[in-house]
């Protein structure tokens, strides 16, 4: 390839970050299933200890296998530079950690996967952080929602469980207003169908264990580094703007400048708070990614089919699928994500919660569980499972009300997926 021309999507998805195995010619990335690192020598260790070199000390911090899965993602993204980490979890807890001091605060769309509005609502108390919601639909609310306190915007560009479409340029507008980052939360659309950084991102967060890994086989998450935010600008990220006395009075923000925020999350929240992705769930990752763009293209295609078919069952009530016409996300999801509106959606049964108990108990190619983004297709009845620690109203307002039905559709034979739906409805 020449020097002038820019890789494709597919041809990244494959190839960045990764080359043949400089030791044994491996041209799949290797599984380096290590610990840590042997130093060249004494000035060698003190500038990698010192961040004078870019080099491997611990595999809690770097790994050669973790270092091309985070290379590829920020590739895929746009980003300045990534990190991979345990989980997504993990993702948003070491941004947060970078961002914030005791008692700051910042804003979330309130439409999020339920386990992040009990992270954010209730372990984030553990650090003196506080969350304040905002309505996804309306980006006037975010800003109503900003006081001297508020230090980031969080929002998923697809919320889970709802499938609703964000509209990242409006609510970035808020936050560059307000000199906040924005954060969002790409698990669900994946860099194939959206891009955040073009809308105004400044970090992007992942659940790698979703539609990038893609096979429901391993635990990861990732944080991009969009190179966007000036961080020395208004003082207020300390972490970032003040000498660091963990390394002799480092800037990160000045020494690293466009991905200095990705840097201080490995050597400063990675180092101390220690969630490190393992080498072979990095490696299981990878070579999920490699298959990305066919995946997510039919994920998307079975989706629509199967939210057209439900649309016209008598037991279901509503199908809430931005890629139908006539949705209310339609024509942002035309917008945001013209490849398709995702794989992830819900619908309502007229038979309410025991409808929705009984549908997820007769499935029978449908795996009902809860996670999302795999290959098979999968099936949840939040509000009995993953959002049954929220109160009534907050289930209503995340979109998982008592009648609501989570699918994730996966790559089987659309005409199979849809069989089994038949069946289980049947029995509501």
């Amino acid at each position: 390839m020449s020097a002038e021309r820019k890789p494709g999507f597919n041809t990244l998805a494959i190839h960045a970050g990764a080359q043949p195995d400089p030791a044994t010619g491996a041209r799949a990335t290797p599984i380096y299933q290590t610990t840590s690192y042997v130093f060249e020598d004494v000035d060698h260790a003190a500038a990698l200890f010192n961040l004078e070199t870019f080099g491997n000390i611990y595999t809690r911090i770097t790994n050669p296998t973790q270092a091309v899965l985070e290379e590829r993602v920020a590739a895929l993204e746009g980003g300045t530079a990534g990190l991979a980490v345990a989980s997504g979890h993990a993702a948003q807890a070491l941004v947060f950690h970078v961002l914030l001091e005791p008692g700051d605060e910042f804003v979330a769309a309130r439409q999020l996967y339920g386990g992040s509005i009990n992270q954010f609502t209730q372990s984030f108390k553990k650090f003196g952080w506080s969350v304040r919601f905002a309505d996804t639909d309306d980006a006037g609310s975010f800003r109503a929602a900003l006081t001297p306190k508020t230090k980031a915007i969080f929002v998923e560009s697809i919320a889970n469980p709802g499938g609703i479409i964000t509209d990242i340029a409006a609510i970035s507008a808020v936050a560059k207003d307000a000199g906040v980052p924005l954060i969002v939360d790409n698990t669900l659309a994946t860099p194939y169908l959206i891009r955040p950084i073009q809308h105004g991102a400044d970090i992007i967060v992942h659940s790698l264990t979703k539609f990038l890994g893609g096979h429901g086989n391993s635990i990861g998450g990732a944080i991009v580094d969009c190179g966007t935010f000036d961080w020395l600008a208004s003082g207020r990220y300390p972490t970032l703007s003040e000498p660091s006395p963990s390394y002799h009075g480092i800037i990160f923000a000045e020494t690293f400048g466009n991905f200095g925020f990705a840097i201080a999350a490995r050597v400063f929240s990675l180092r101390d708070l220690g969630p490190a992705i393992s080498p072979f769930n990095a490696f299981l990752i990878l070579t999920g990614i490699e298959t990305l763009p066919l995946r997510m293209q039919r994920h998307c295609d079975n989706a629509l089919s199967v939210a057209e078919w439900l649309s016209g069952h008598e037991k279901v009530a509503w199908v809430n699928y931005a890629g139908l016409p006539g949705n209310k996300y339609y024509a942002l999801a035309r917008r945001y994500c013209p490849l398709g509106a995702g794989a992830v959606f819900t619908f309502g049964l007229k038979g309410g919660y025991e409808g929705g108990v009984r549908l997820v108990s007769n499935v029978r190619l449908f795996s009902h569980l809860a996670n999302i983004g795999d290959t098979r297709s999968l099936i949840i009845h939040p509000a009995s499972t993953t959002h049954r620690q929220l109160s009534d109203e907050q289930r209503a307002r995340a979109g998982a009300g008592p009648e609501v039905v989570r699918l994730s559709v996966g790559l089987e034979d659309v005409a199979d997926i849809i069989a089994d739906l038949d069946q289980a409805l049947a029995a509501v």
